[in-house]
């Protein structure tokens, strides 16, 4: 697990070693994804929720992923450039965001007939079928929405 203080030390070096001293960091509260770099309002935020879980090399790497994204600038996505900015920062290319932390944290989870799961962060409003089981809504796979028991 990331030290939060560390973290924003970390953020705040590379952002005033590689970026316009205009840009930011801040933490999030993201569930599904680990970083954000923000070009409109040049913020770069990590999510409070994978730094608790993750550990400092792991923060490092996402603090990169972002950092290279502001440099590369708005439309370079995964690019080339983007790449060649990343591998220069010393980022690996390692994708982070396989964890479970989603399905830890979201209160609705659905389950198909098949035993299928999936999650949610905010109460369904439609009739859904599992997209495993159908590609298209099908009332045989109709997925029962309960809500998780916090404790």
């Amino acid at each position: 697990m990331a030290d939060l203080a560390r973290v924003r030390v970390w953020a705040d070096a590379l952002i005033a070693l590689h970026l316009d001293p205009k840009w930011t960091f801040a933490f999030d509260r993201a569930t599904t994804r680990a970083g954000l770099c923000d070009h409109r309002t040049q913020r770069i935020s990590v999510s409070r929720h994978f730094a608790e879980r993750f550990d400092d090399d792991e923060i490092h790497q996402v603090l990169l992923h972002e950092v290279a994204h502001a440099l590369a600038g708005p439309k370079a996505g995964h690019g080339p450039r983007w790449k060649s900015v990343a591998n220069d920062l010393g980022y690996v290319g390692k994708r982070l965001v396989d964890t479970p932390i989603s399905s830890e944290l979201a209160p609705w989870i659905g389950e198909c007939p098949k035993g299928h799961q999936v999650y949610r962060y905010r109460r369904p409003s439609k009739t859904t079928s599992c997209a495993r089981c159908s590609r298209s809504y099908d009332p045989a796979f109709a997925l029962r929405w309960t809500k998780r028991v916090t404790q």
